[in-house]
């Protein structure tokens, strides 16, 4: 099998302008396929003109209620925070087992204009493939 057949991409966060204040992306779950037992964040900019933009995982139960950092003992690689000198940048960080449901949070300070980021999911290993689409 190939890795289209095992792999699915979620947006969490659209790649969009982000100024100050706090982003939520939204709820990616990983029990499609019998559960998706990996999971990878791809953090993807433009143009940062300006500004301060932390990038972080949370986990909550049901998608909704109870959200919550994903621990770093859980994360391969480290969760970035984007500046002015990362325009045209890709990031990935591992994610291992966490509760069912995760979503990318961007957290802005100091930015006039900001910057354009995106926040996807790469959701693999399931227990049931070929994934379904």
């Amino acid at each position: 099998m190939s890795q289209y057949d095992r792999t699915l991409y979620k947006v969490s966060l659209a790649p969009g302008a982000v100024t100050d204040g706090t982003d939520n992306g939204t709820a990616v779950d990983r029990a499609v396929n019998g559960g998706m037992q990996d999971a990878t964040l791809i953090v993807t900019t433009g143009a940062v003109t300006d500004g301060s933009h932390a990038v972080t995982v949370q986990d909550s139960a049901d998608g909704t209620t109870g959200w919550t950092a994903v621990s770093a003992s859980l994360l391969q690689g480290s969760l970035p925070t984007v500046v002015e000198a990362n325009d045209s940048t890709v990031f990935e960080v591992g994610i291992g087992p966490t509760r069912r449901y995760l979503r990318a949070v961007i957290v802005t300070t100091g930015a006039t204009t900001g910057g354009v980021i995106g926040c996807h999911f790469a959701l693999s290993a399931p227990r049931y493939s070929p994934v379904t689409r």
